[in-house]
């Protein structure tokens, strides 16, 4: 038992922040505000409530869980681990900054259903338990985006080209979700993915060798172009 601790205990780092971060967030849900900085555009009011799309937005909380299990428990790389880990607690923690000093909320979710089927009522059930405060910016959105990629740049998973796909079409339609049930604001979802983009230059950075391997590449590709011609 102390044996899989010991071998598994770089696992307690996102253990420990999740727990620290959910102890914030419920605080910044619960804290009393005077006044919140509404989120809106124009091209909200043109995106259509589609509830069908709950689907993909329930699905973030396994398709995260799952990817950091894997990270830790299956993949040998600990470098990846860390770099997925790291990454997301980098996106949350400037979630809750933001959260903090700029206090924000959205109207955009509809005060009555245009049908009642499980979907809406899915959706009713979120409305519930997640107050339309503290949205920029999105989690749903930079945490698909990271965990897409985290897969991504799996050495281990570099061949299996439909985990590849799977992962970037679920990352698309979780990131669509948040605006068609009206979680989400663009606003949102572009400062979401700005601030993944930010992380995957951070995190990622594209190696010198392999810089130097790809223009090496494309230079013999094009001797060959004009040898053909």
């Amino acid at each position: 038992m102390l044996s899989k601790i010991k071998k598994y205990r770089h696992g307690f780092i996102i253990a420990i922040y999740f727990v620290v971060y959910l102890i914030l967030f419920g605080y910044l849900e619960q804290r009393p505000v005077r006044a919140y900085h509404v989120v809106h555009t124009v091209f909200d009011d043109i995106i259509p409530f589609c509830e069908i799309f709950v689907i993909p937005y329930l699905l973030w909380f396994p398709y995260v869980i799952l990817t950091v299990v894997y990270f830790l428990f299956r993949n040998k790389n600990k470098r990846e681990y860390f770099q997925l880990i790291f990454n997301l607690m980098m996106g949350m923690t400037v979630f809750l900054v933001v959260s903090y000093i700029y206090p924000n909320i959205q109207h955009l979710r509809p005060a009555v259903f245009p049908r009642n089927n499980i979907f809406t009522q899915l959706v009713a059930g979120i409305y519930r338990t997640d107050t339309p405060t503290n949205i920029q910016p999105s989690i749903h959105v930079f945490n698909s985006l990271a965990v897409y990629f985290a897969i991504h740049h799996c050495q281990a998973l570099k061949d299996k080209k439909w985990i590849q796909r799977g992962s970037l079409i679920l990352s698309i339609l979780i990131i669509l979700s948040t605006m068609f049930i009206k979680q989400h604001s663009v606003i949102d979802v572009c400062l979401g993915t700005t601030m993944a983009l930010f992380g995957h230059l951070m995190f990622y950075p594209q190696r010198v060798e392999d810089y130097e391997e790809q223009r090496a590449m494309a230079q013999m590709s094009k001797k060959k172009t004009e040898q053909n011609l």
